[in-house]
Protein backbone atom coordinates (compact mmCIF):
# COMPACT_ATOMS: atom_id res chain seq x y z
CA UNK A 1 0.00 0.00 0.00
CA UNK A 2 1.55 3.55 -0.72
CA UNK A 3 1.98 6.49 1.61
CA UNK A 4 -0.45 8.14 -0.39
CA UNK A 5 -3.43 5.47 -0.08
CA UNK A 6 -6.91 6.49 -0.83
CA UNK A 7 -7.90 3.70 1.45
CA UNK A 8 -10.61 4.26 4.58
CA UNK A 9 -10.73 7.91 3.79
CA UNK A 10 -13.92 9.55 3.47
CA UNK A 11 -14.91 11.80 0.18
CA UNK A 12 -17.36 13.71 -1.06
CA UNK A 13 -17.24 12.45 -4.86
CA UNK A 14 -14.85 10.65 -7.43
CA UNK A 15 -13.76 12.19 -10.75
CA UNK A 16 -13.01 9.52 -13.36
CA UNK A 17 -10.79 10.23 -16.68
CA UNK A 18 -12.57 8.31 -19.11
CA UNK A 19 -9.97 6.94 -21.48
CA UNK A 20 -7.83 4.20 -20.10
CA UNK A 21 -9.87 4.51 -16.70
CA UNK A 22 -13.64 3.52 -17.18
CA UNK A 23 -12.77 2.07 -20.73
CA UNK A 24 -10.12 1.02 -22.99
CA UNK A 25 -10.20 3.08 -26.16
CA UNK A 26 -6.08 2.15 -27.10
CA UNK A 27 -6.58 -0.13 -30.15
CA UNK A 28 -9.23 2.93 -31.81
CA UNK A 29 -6.78 6.00 -30.49
CA UNK A 30 -3.31 4.06 -31.62
CA UNK A 31 -4.99 3.57 -34.97
CA UNK A 32 -6.44 7.06 -35.92
CA UNK A 33 -3.35 9.08 -34.00
CA UNK A 34 -0.90 5.99 -35.80
CA UNK A 35 -2.02 7.37 -39.16
CA UNK A 36 -2.00 10.85 -38.93
CA UNK A 37 1.34 11.25 -38.04
CA UNK A 38 2.43 8.58 -40.35
CA UNK A 39 0.27 11.52 -43.58
CA UNK A 40 2.57 13.63 -41.74
CA UNK A 41 5.94 12.40 -41.57
CA UNK A 42 6.20 11.97 -38.01
CA UNK A 43 7.24 8.42 -35.90
CA UNK A 44 4.35 6.64 -35.21
CA UNK A 45 6.34 4.66 -32.60
CA UNK A 46 7.60 7.92 -30.73
CA UNK A 47 4.87 10.11 -30.79
CA UNK A 48 1.72 8.05 -30.60
CA UNK A 49 2.22 7.17 -26.74
CA UNK A 50 2.74 11.00 -26.22
CA UNK A 51 -1.08 11.88 -27.16
CA UNK A 52 -2.72 9.67 -24.39
CA UNK A 53 -5.01 11.87 -21.71
CA UNK A 54 -4.36 15.16 -23.37
CA UNK A 55 -6.42 17.35 -25.37
CA UNK A 56 -6.14 17.12 -29.79
CA UNK A 57 -5.38 20.60 -29.90
CA UNK A 58 -2.85 20.56 -27.01
CA UNK A 59 -0.86 17.56 -28.60
CA UNK A 60 -0.69 19.18 -31.89
CA UNK A 61 0.14 22.41 -30.92
CA UNK A 62 2.64 20.96 -28.70
CA UNK A 63 4.60 19.64 -32.07
CA UNK A 64 5.03 23.18 -32.95
CA UNK A 65 4.79 22.58 -36.58
CA UNK A 66 4.35 25.79 -38.20
CA UNK A 67 2.28 23.91 -41.31
CA UNK A 68 -0.56 22.51 -39.38
CA UNK A 69 -3.24 24.16 -37.67
CA UNK A 70 -4.26 22.63 -34.48
CA UNK A 71 -7.71 23.58 -34.53
CA UNK A 72 -8.58 22.49 -38.19
CA UNK A 73 -6.26 18.89 -37.65
CA UNK A 74 -8.27 18.42 -34.29
CA UNK A 75 -11.35 18.43 -36.12
CA UNK A 76 -10.33 16.10 -38.77
CA UNK A 77 -8.90 13.51 -35.50
CA UNK A 78 -11.96 14.08 -34.02
CA UNK A 79 -13.80 12.49 -36.90
CA UNK A 80 -12.03 9.99 -37.51
CA UNK A 81 -11.81 9.16 -33.71
CA UNK A 82 -15.48 8.76 -33.77
CA UNK A 83 -15.65 6.74 -36.80
CA UNK A 84 -13.90 3.96 -35.24
CA UNK A 85 -15.14 2.82 -32.35
CA UNK A 86 -14.14 -1.00 -32.88
CA UNK A 87 -12.65 -2.89 -30.16
CA UNK A 88 -13.71 -0.23 -27.36
CA UNK A 89 -14.32 -2.42 -24.20
CA UNK A 90 -14.80 -1.42 -20.51
CA UNK A 91 -12.30 -1.50 -17.73
CA UNK A 92 -12.59 -4.84 -15.94
CA UNK A 93 -14.79 -4.31 -13.42
CA UNK A 94 -15.58 -0.66 -14.39
CA UNK A 95 -19.87 -1.20 -15.04
CA UNK A 96 -20.84 -2.89 -11.70
CA UNK A 97 -18.49 -0.12 -9.94
CA UNK A 98 -20.07 3.12 -11.50
CA UNK A 99 -23.45 1.17 -10.94
CA UNK A 100 -22.81 0.82 -7.59
CA UNK A 101 -22.03 4.59 -6.98
CA UNK A 102 -25.05 7.26 -5.97
CA UNK A 103 -25.46 9.10 -9.43
CA UNK A 104 -24.83 12.66 -7.52
CA UNK A 105 -21.55 11.58 -6.15
CA UNK A 106 -19.54 11.04 -9.39
CA UNK A 107 -18.04 12.42 -12.67
CA UNK A 108 -16.25 11.82 -16.12
CA UNK A 109 -13.67 14.18 -16.47
CA UNK A 110 -12.17 13.71 -20.02
CA UNK A 111 -9.86 15.40 -22.44
CA UNK A 112 -11.99 14.02 -25.38
CA UNK A 113 -14.82 16.22 -26.66
CA UNK A 114 -18.49 15.47 -25.69
CA UNK A 115 -19.83 13.67 -29.14
CA UNK A 116 -16.62 11.56 -28.73
CA UNK A 117 -17.15 10.90 -25.31
CA UNK A 118 -20.96 9.58 -25.83
CA UNK A 119 -19.55 7.75 -28.89
CA UNK A 120 -17.28 5.40 -26.93
CA UNK A 121 -19.16 5.40 -23.59
CA UNK A 122 -22.09 3.72 -26.11
CA UNK A 123 -19.85 1.28 -27.42
CA UNK A 124 -18.18 0.14 -24.10
CA UNK A 125 -21.86 -0.84 -22.74
CA UNK A 126 -21.45 2.27 -20.23
CA UNK A 127 -24.31 5.30 -19.95
CA UNK A 128 -23.58 8.26 -19.69
CA UNK A 129 -23.02 10.16 -16.40
CA UNK A 130 -24.87 12.73 -15.00
CA UNK A 131 -21.90 15.08 -14.68
CA UNK A 132 -19.50 15.24 -17.04
CA UNK A 133 -16.74 17.70 -18.09
CA UNK A 134 -15.42 17.16 -21.59
CA UNK A 135 -12.52 19.09 -23.62
CA UNK A 136 -15.09 22.22 -24.30
CA UNK A 137 -16.01 22.78 -20.95
CA UNK A 138 -12.16 23.91 -20.22
CA UNK A 139 -9.69 26.67 -21.40
CA UNK A 140 -6.93 24.68 -20.64
CA UNK A 141 -6.68 21.22 -21.06
CA UNK A 142 -4.70 18.51 -18.45
CA UNK A 143 -2.14 18.56 -17.16
CA UNK A 144 -4.25 22.00 -15.95
CA UNK A 145 -5.88 21.18 -12.63
CA UNK A 146 -9.44 23.19 -14.22
CA UNK A 147 -11.19 19.49 -15.24
CA UNK A 148 -11.42 18.58 -12.10
CA UNK A 149 -11.78 21.45 -10.23
CA UNK A 150 -14.84 22.26 -12.26
CA UNK A 151 -16.06 18.47 -11.94
CA UNK A 152 -15.93 18.86 -8.11
CA UNK A 153 -17.88 22.43 -8.39
CA UNK A 154 -20.52 20.42 -10.72
CA UNK A 155 -20.69 18.30 -8.10
CA UNK A 156 -21.20 21.21 -5.09
CA UNK A 157 -17.65 19.74 -3.50
CA UNK A 158 -14.67 21.05 -3.06
CA UNK A 159 -11.79 18.69 -5.17
CA UNK A 160 -9.72 18.76 -2.23
CA UNK A 161 -12.21 16.14 -0.71
CA UNK A 162 -12.28 13.62 -3.93
CA UNK A 163 -10.64 11.44 -5.31
CA UNK A 164 -9.53 10.87 -9.06
CA UNK A 165 -9.08 8.01 -11.19
CA UNK A 166 -6.45 8.34 -13.47
CA UNK A 167 -4.63 6.25 -16.31
CA UNK A 168 -2.18 9.03 -17.70
CA UNK A 169 0.66 11.55 -16.06
CA UNK A 170 -1.23 14.40 -17.37
CA UNK A 171 -4.03 13.29 -15.07
CA UNK A 172 -2.46 12.40 -12.55
CA UNK A 173 -0.57 15.48 -12.62
CA UNK A 174 -3.81 17.83 -12.95
CA UNK A 175 -5.77 15.54 -10.10
CA UNK A 176 -2.27 16.36 -7.38
CA UNK A 177 -3.07 20.27 -8.48
CA UNK A 178 -6.20 20.48 -7.77
CA UNK A 179 -5.33 19.13 -4.29
CA UNK A 180 -7.57 15.66 -5.03
CA UNK A 181 -6.28 12.53 -3.80
CA UNK A 182 -5.25 10.35 -6.81
CA UNK A 183 -5.65 6.48 -7.88
CA UNK A 184 -3.77 5.29 -10.81
CA UNK A 185 -5.13 2.64 -13.07
CA UNK A 186 -2.84 0.62 -15.00
CA UNK A 187 -5.53 -1.75 -17.00
CA UNK A 188 -4.10 -0.37 -20.76
CA UNK A 189 -0.38 0.14 -19.56
CA UNK A 190 2.02 -2.60 -19.86
CA UNK A 191 4.40 -0.10 -17.76
CA UNK A 192 2.26 1.84 -14.93
CA UNK A 193 3.22 5.45 -14.59
CA UNK A 194 6.07 6.43 -11.98
CA UNK A 195 4.04 7.15 -9.06
CA UNK A 196 3.70 7.03 -5.02
CA UNK A 197 -0.05 6.90 -5.59
CA UNK A 198 -1.76 3.52 -4.75
CA UNK A 199 -2.77 1.85 -8.42
CA UNK A 200 -5.17 -0.70 -9.85
CA UNK A 201 -5.45 -3.03 -12.78
CA UNK A 202 -9.45 -4.10 -12.05
CA UNK A 203 -11.90 -2.09 -10.15
CA UNK A 204 -13.31 -5.80 -8.70
CA UNK A 205 -9.83 -5.23 -6.87
CA UNK A 206 -12.07 -2.50 -4.41
CA UNK A 207 -14.73 -2.85 -1.88
CA UNK A 208 -17.27 0.49 -2.29
CA UNK A 209 -19.15 1.53 1.39
CA UNK A 210 -20.85 4.60 1.21
CA UNK A 211 -21.48 6.32 4.39
CA UNK A 212 -24.86 7.53 6.05
CA UNK A 213 -24.12 11.48 5.08
CA UNK A 214 -23.41 9.81 1.62
CA UNK A 215 -19.39 10.17 1.96
CA UNK A 216 -17.59 7.48 -0.19
CA UNK A 217 -15.01 5.33 1.07
CA UNK A 218 -13.21 2.64 -0.81
CA UNK A 219 -10.78 -0.60 0.71
CA UNK A 220 -8.90 -3.49 -0.73
CA UNK A 221 -11.65 -6.37 -1.88
CA UNK A 222 -11.27 -9.56 0.22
Amino acid sequence: MSSLSPFDKPFDAFLFDMDGTILSSIEATERVWGAWAERHGIDPVTFVPTVHGVRAVETVCRLGLPHLDPAREAKILLEAEMADLDGIVPIDGAPEFLASLPKDRWAIVTSAPLELARRRLGAAGLAMPQNIVSAEDVERGKPSPECFQLGAKRLGFDPRNCLVFEDAAAGIVAGETAGASVIVVTATHPHAPQTSHKSIDSYHELQLSVGSTGKLSIRQAD
